[in-house]
């Protein structure tokens, strides 16, 4: 299948790891031009070089970007617009929020989580609107977390505002279709990433086992039996977000073996 990503312009935020980094290889390996970004600008330039590496793909750049700073927002898809022309597909993607109950955080984590994990989606979207508007549409991908269907013990922050996503995306959907702009959610389960990696300690911490205790543990609760890998989780995300993806907005997908059981 021509999934019709040859030199589309993507974003991808909060790329130097992770599913962001997945993402982004996967848009260059069907030969996008891809902008990434993230706070390590040491980071960002050796994922650059692996993903050109690895994709033989040349346009691979990168602009340092903290997502609860507007202005470094506005200087990520200024600096697109400026090396690629426009700016076809946004990917918006962040760090999880710390975890913890309700009790255990306070009104400075609730701000921070606001700002990372929902303004900052608010915030490139509107950035990019005029660059898709002017051309032929374009897609707009939310990552979220599998949260959107299922709350997670012990991350309050993150089933809050990532929810906040889920009404977001269903919302800009009906608004930009008339601009061919298609807008569409992805929350992921258990993929082996650094984030769930970390969230694994914590538990294990609290449980006083291992983490490979966890895992194995958790894993019992996934169908498939195991965690995904961040490319199976990528190649959803480049789907959704190519000329190959006509008619699909609005909607909400879960990445994770079947591990959540809610209809």
């Amino acid at each position: 299948m021509d999934l019709g990503l040859q030199d589309k312009s993507v974003i991808v935020t909060a790329s130097s790891k992770g599913l962001g980094k997945a993402s982004a290889l996967q848009f260059a390996a069907e030969g996008a031009k891809v902008m990434i970004s993230s706070r390590s600008e040491e980071e960002l330039q050796q994922t650059a070089e692996d993903i050109q590496a690895e994709t033989d793909n040349d346009h691979v750049a990168y602009t340092v970007c903290d997502m609860t700073k507007a202005d470094d927002i506005q200087n990520l898809v200024d600096k697109t617009v400026e090396q690629y022309g426009t700016v076809d597909v946004l990917i918006n993607n962040t760090d999880g929020p710390p975890a913890g109950t309700f009790d255990k955080v306070d009104d400075d984590d609730w701000q921070f989580a606001f700002e990372l994990n929902l303004l900052s989606f608010i915030r490139t979207t509107r950035a990019v609107l005029p660059y898709m508007r002017k051309g032929d549409g374009g897609r707009i991908i939310n990552l979220a977390s599998s949260s959107i269907q299922q709350p997670i013990d012990n991350l309050i922050l993150s089933n809050t505002f990532r929810t906040g996503i889920l009404g977001l995306s269903k919302s800009l959907s009906q608004e930009l279709a008339p601009d061919n702009i298609l807008v569409n959610t992805v929350g992921p389960g258990r993929i082996a990433t650094d984030r769930v990696a970390s969230l694994d300690q914590t538990k294990a911490e609290k449980l006083n086992i291992s983490p490979d205790e966890v895992r194995q543990d958790t894993e019992q609760n996934i169908p498939i039996g195991r965690y995904g890998q961040p490319d199976e989780f990528a190649k959803i995300i480049t789907f959704l977000g190519s000329q190959a993806n006509t008619y699909l907005t609005g909607q909400s997908f879960v990445v994770d073996g079947g591990m959540v059981k809610a209809i």
